[in-house]
Order: C-alpha cells, then structure tokens, then sequence
C-alpha cells in the first residue's frame, strides 16, 4: 500500500531565485497507527493531530493559524471519526478559514436553540417585572396573550420580522389605538431581548411598521357595533354551527352585554346556576366594583352544557383546559369568519344600548346599570344606590328572547 501524501510547493532560495519546486510530505498517520497508538500527540500532516490520552481516549485536533493567533479545532473521537474523515473535516475547516469564516462561530451558531416568541416573551416579562407597577405587569403580559401569542407565539423570535409585527397589529391598530401602540412597543422590547440573549443576529428595527398601517389620529374611535337588527341572523349562524368554547364565549358575552374580558376569565365560584346569577368581583371589572349579572335562560343553557365539559369545579368557564383563558381574537375571528368586518366584539354593547332605546320602555339608568356603566356625576351616583336587579332580569330576558327571535332553541 502507498503511504498518503501530502503535497506543498516552496520558493527555492539560490542560483536559481524564484524556481517552483515541489515537495513530497509523507502523511504520518494510518489507520493502524491510530489504532494502536499510545498516549501522546501525534501529527498527521497540515496540522492534523492525533491526541491519546492515558485513558486510552483518543481524538482529533487541527491546529492552525487564524486572525494572526493559533487555535486548536476539536474534530471528534477517533473512535467516531476515521482517519479519512478527520481529514476530510480538516481540509474543510481550512476552506472556512480561507473564505474569512470562523468555524468557532459558526459551530456555536449551529448549536444556539432559538426558543418561540412567546418563550422569550415570558422571559423578558419575568427579567423586567419587578420595576413595574403592579397594574402594568398584569397589563403587559394580558396584552401579549389576547393580541399577539395567537398569532405568532410559536414563532421562532429570530424569524419574526416586521411583516409579523404589521400582521399582529392591523386588527386592533384602528379599533384599539393605545392598546395598539403599547403592544408595538412590547414586541420591540422582547426582541431586543432576545438580541441580548443571544437568540437574535440583531437588534429589533421597528421604525418602518408604522408604514405599513393607516395613520391613527387623536379622534376618540368607538367600536364600531353591529346593527341590532342584524344580529339576530348572526346569533342563528352561531346556534347552528358546531359547539366551540369560542362561539360558547361570544353568545354568552352578547347575551349579556359584557365586556369579553369579564366572559373569558369566568370562572365557575362566580356563577350560581340555580339562582341564575353572575358574580362579577371588583378587581375584573373596569369600574372596580362588583357587577351582579342575572342570567337569562339563554345564558344559563349555555352555562349548563359547559358544566357537563368543565374540567373542575373552580376553573375557567371558556376555556379548553380550565386554566388558559381563551383569546380575545378567538371571539374577533368568528365575526371575520362570518365575514363581518368592521364591527367589534366590543360593539354588542352599544348595540345593546341602541336596542333598549329604540325597542323597549326601559329607562336608561337601568341600560347603563346593566352594563356596569360609573357614572360620571358623583352626585347622582350618591342618591342612586338601587342596582335595578329585578329590572334587570326583565330586561336581559327580553334582549335574549329578541336575540333568538331567529334562532332555533337548540342549546
């Protein structure tokens, strides 16, 4: 068998200045020799080098030059790698370092996990909470949940870029400006975290999302509401539709004129189903007072069939493990799916306002009760102290019976 060899070229220095001459340079190692060899170093050729150690464990180094210092560049046990293949990965790594690539670097970045969006998200919130404000942390991870983890937190953060960002932003970018605005710059938060950590190449450049969406003005926007004569048709194609723990939450916050917030984090010690009553407990509630909510039959059958799918007895009512609520765009896409666009889940309530006006002999103060309305003189609010429950009730059974008007009783 011909030894390998390893062919090099030097200038010849003498009578015959500038004359190529090539040399021969026998490669040391075989595969015997490195089967047998005792410890110590021993160079293959083109700084590949063979360690063994005492222990017997044997392994592949290259040993070049790169950047003006030496470093050494692991290739792997030689009783996984052969011969060959070491040299192989040599030459391979010789190529890298001439076309100016650090393999270091680049063997780091192969080996770097990439954790999603919604990982880092909650990484960053747990590092920065403890300067915040309570009502601000709450705030600011509420917001990532219902607006920006059902889109892209399964995302890998260095592959979110501003086209995910736009997308996020486009539903609520007109309808709920500051909460929008907020949003932006939490997103612009996480990945410059994620730069920090590491996970991203570079920092986060937000500057050009705003292009991408139509200009927000100063204008108080209110939700946009569906017609209440309209809603009825809705309600049908939702009665009629396969059971889902969002269409359950969207009926049930529609029959009830509630925000979606207070529907989707229901839990059961709130409601008794016999008396037919909702709990609402100040802390969730905008105004910070406790609303009592009276069921109306609608409601209640709606309740009833979520008991049968509850999996306790004190978790989330909508929601499909009892613990994780449900996303505010869970509700939104229902109505995009329906092909409604424009009005909010939000908008029920000024629909709800308009029906009473127009439909019914109420008056307002208990329309304003009903949706847990503050009023904003102190004095009448001091002389008001009736909650008009029984009023109420009536009312709510009216506007579920208006609601099915064109649905079928099918719960």
């Amino acid at each position: 068998m011909i030894a390998p060899v390893c062919l090099y070229f030097v200038s010849h220095v003498g009578s015959k200045v500038g004359t190529i001459l090539w040399c021969v340079e026998p490669m040391a190692l075989t595969a015997l020799k490195v089967k047998n060899a005792k410890p110590g170093r021993y160079v293959d050729g083109r700084g590949l080098c063979l360690f063994v150690k005492e222990s017997g464990s044997r392994s592949w180094v290259l040993r070049m030059q790169h950047n003006g210092r030496r470093r050494d560049y692991g290739l792997g046990s030689a009783l996984d790698v052969t011969l060959s293949e070491a040299r192989d990965a040599a030459a391979a790594l010789r190529r890298q370092v001439r076309a100016g690539i650090d393999p270091v670097a680049e063997r780091r970045k192969s080996r770097k996990i990439v954790p999603s969006f919604e990982t880092a998200a909650r990484e960053c919130y747990e590092a920065l909470k403890d300067g915040w404000k309570n009502q601000n942390y709450r705030n600011w991870i509420s917001s990532m949940e219902n607006h920006v983890f059902p889109l892209i937190g399964r995302k890998p953060v260095d592959q979110v870029d501003n086209t995910h960002v736009v997308e996020v932003l486009t539903p609520i970018w007109l309808e709920i400006p500051d909460t929008a605005r907020k949003v932006l710059q939490r997103i612009g938060a996480v990945l410059d975290f994620a730069h920090i950590k590491g996970w991203r190449e570079e920092e986060a450049a937000l500057r050009s999302v705003r292009k991408g969406l139509p200009r927000q003005t100063d204008k108080v926007e209110h939700f946009k509401a569906m017609p209440y004569a309209e809603i009825t048709a809705f309600m049908k194609k939702l009665a009629t539709a396969s059971p889902t723990t969002g269409r359950d939450a969207l009926r049930f916050t529609i029959y009830n004129a509630v925000r979606s917030s207070e529907t989707r984090k229901a839990v059961w010690t709130e409601i008794d189903l016999d008396k037919a009553v909702w709990t609402i407990p100040g802390e969730r509630m905008k105004a910070k007072e406790t609303h009592v909510v009276p069921l109306s039959k609608a409601a209640v059958s709606i309740l009833r069939r979520r008991w049968k799918l509850r999996t306790s007895d004190e978790g989330l009512v909508f929601s499909n493990n009892g613990e994780k609520p449900i996303s505010d765009m869970t509700m939104t896409k229902l109505l995009r799916d329906a092909g409604i666009k424009g009005a909010t889940v939000h908008g029920f309530r000024s629909a709800f306002t308009d029906w009473v006006a127009e439909k019914t002999d109420f008056p307002k103060e208990v329309a304003d009760k009903a949706l847990a309305h503050k009023l904003s003189n102190q004095v009448e609010a001091a002389y008001r102290r009736t909650d008009f429950f029984d009023k109420r009730r009536e009312l709510m059974a009216m506007w579920a019976e208006f609601l099915r008007s064109n649905e079928p009783y099918t719960n």
